[in-house]
């Protein structure tokens, strides 16, 4: 049966007590949220279907957010004390980085000015138009550390999609995969889509998060359904990630 006549459902309604790993909530500080009042109006739209656990992902990417541990926790004091003042006090925040593995990351790994998740886990990126030429060297270097690399949104790196033997070698390489919720109801567009359609159903997805930057794509969040066989897909993926990173 074709999916349109498939009676569809909110993804948002299976998002109570969800972990969100990846995000760009914390105010001023890289593409995300712009202002404290903006990272409130976030939180808030979130807290709505039951995401207040959040570890906070602000970009490290040399020459475009040099961001720093103390810029990162800087900017959180800030949202923490408007917090309280908003009496948001059901809400948990935690802090790691999305690592740009770009000139300057190695760098980062060896005066330990990374910023991991919880459980020695690093969060990296790369651009989405070819591979980091250090990508290589990159990987070893994280597994020197004894760390566990997620790649971000897998699904929207143009040098990779449709091909998923490339896929399979970079997993090989000891990498997880981070999904976005946004993909999945075509934010990026249909061919981002797509993949990330293929990839969960090849089992290849390990974790999964909002990566939230603004108020529109919340918006496109809410409005997500999916299909129950893609929601069965999912909900595991869902459960991981929040057990992980509980």
């Amino acid at each position: 049966m074709f999916d349109f006549f498939v009676k569809k459902k909110f993804l948002v309604d299976y998002l109570d007590g969800f972990t969100d790993i990846h995000n760009h909530i914390l105010p001023g500080i890289d593409d995300g949220a712009k202002t404290v009042a903006e990272s409130l109006s976030l939180i808030q739209g979130m807290g709505a279907f039951g995401i207040t656990n959040f570890i906070c992902t602000p970009h490290i990417m040399e020459n475009y957010y040099p961001n720093t541990p103390k810029s990162i926790n800087s900017s959180l004091a800030l949202l923490k004390n408007s917090s309280k003042t908003n009496k948001l006090t059901n809400v948990r925040i935690r802090l790691a980085a999305e690592h740009m593995i770009d000139s300057g990351f190695e760098s980062l790994l060896e005066k330990n000015e990374f910023m991991p998740l919880d459980g020695n886990y690093i969060l990296i990126e790369m651009s989405y138009l070819q591979p980091s030429i250090n990508f290589d060297v990159a990987i070893q270097k994280i597994a020197d550390k004894n760390l566990f690399p997620i790649l971000a949104h897998p699904e929207r790196y143009v040098f990779l999609q449709n091909n998923l033997d490339k896929y399979e070698r970079i997993k090989s390489k000891g990498l997880l995969y981070q999904l976005n919720f946004l993909s999945l109801g075509g934010y990026y567009g249909k061919h981002v889509q797509k993949t990330a359609h293929t990839l969960l159903k090849l089992n290849m997805i390990d974790f999964i998060a909002t990566d939230v930057h603004n108020l529109n794509q919340l918006k496109h969040l809410k409005e997500i359904k999916i299909s129950s066989r893609l929601l069965n897909l999912l909900l595991p993926v869902i459960e991981r990630t929040s057990n992980t990173f509980i």
